[in-house]
């Protein structure tokens, strides 16, 4: 299906939803990087409540997210994707719009930190997390605004929903995880900038920016993992092992003792769906770890 094509069926479906109990009833959304960690956490909130879900990841992930899927069961599909590569992300949406009919909300949540200083920190590194973070959600956001326009066009009654995972680090600075930082605050630039230009559209262009989910890979990978990482890269001093770097950040939470989990991200994504009249915004979920002026 071309997207030409995939426009058209879903001017044609607009107004033929699968209904389900829950928050979500009738939307069909897409989660990438919903194989595992934080999107499958995110993903699987959203098909509690009554989404029908595209379960979108790189290929070397396909068999965790066919488990995915067969646990989701009806109103779940999987889709092989590189965010950062055009044809993949186009090729993601019109495999949506095929499978289920149309699109309501995408959820920009692939994404990659490095942690490093600015001595160590390489081109290439850089160059790879502005790729999969910042590229990433344009692309999305780009090829997801075509079929909700589209939909638009056939029912102005409509609202749509464009939301980026962004991070804490996407408000406030990051010492030694700038290349990450740097792509999260570029992430809130886009949504607001892409929240004026959609507005027309009924297309809603949020972010939700989560503190710190300790229990996913992002974290808590034994040898990528941003423990890890930070520990080798100096970032909280006097630590000296992982252990260490963990109760330091625990300790910077004035809420409970815990970091932030899907389950709550997704309650910030239900709002943002649900709320007509707000767009543009940069919503933070980290149990008052960054507060907003």
């Amino acid at each position: 299906m071309t997207l030409e094509e995939a426009k058209e069926y879903a001017k044609q479906n607009v107004k033929n939803r699968l209904y389900k109990s829950g928050r979500l009833s009738g939307k069909i959304a897409v989660v990438t990087g919903s194989a595992q960690g934080f999107g499958l956490g995110i993903a699987r909130e959203m098909h509690k409540n009554g989404a029908s879900v595209m379960v979108a990841d790189l290929e070397f992930q396909r068999e965790k997210a066919l488990e995915v899927v067969k646990e989701f069961g009806d109103g779940a599909a999987f889709v092989s994707v590189d965010v950062s590569d055009e044809a993949s992300v186009e090729n993601m949406i019109c495999e949506t719009v095929r499978i289920f009919g149309g699109l309501d909300i995408i959820v920009s949540n692939a994404g990659v930190a490095k942690a490093g200083s600015l001595h160590d920190m390489d081109l290439n590194t850089f160059e790879f997390v502005e790729k999969i973070n910042y590229r990433g959600y344009f692309l999305c956001a780009k090829y997801a605004s075509e079929i909700m326009k589209a939909e638009f066009e056939a029912d102005n009654t409509r609202y749509s929903d464009i939301i980026q995972i962004n991070s804490k680090s996407g408000i406030v600075g990051s010492k030694n995880n700038f290349a990450y930082s740097g792509s999260k605050f570029g992430g809130i630039g886009l949504t607001q900038s892409f929240a004026l230009e959609l507005a027309p559209y009924n297309i809603k262009v949020n972010a939700v920016c989560p503190g710190n989910y300790y229990d996913g890979p992002l974290w808590s990978d034994p040898e990528r993992g941003l423990f890890i990482q930070y520990l080798k890269a100096g970032k909280v001093p006097g630590a000296e092992t992982v252990e260490d770097v963990k109760r330091y950040y625990l300790s910077k939470q004035p809420m409970d003792k815990r970091g932030c989990f899907p389950s709550d991200v997704a309650k910030a994504i239900f709002y943002c769906v649900e709320q007509e009249f707000e767009t543009g915004q940069a919503i933070p979920v980290t149990g008052g770890q960054v507060m907003l002026a």
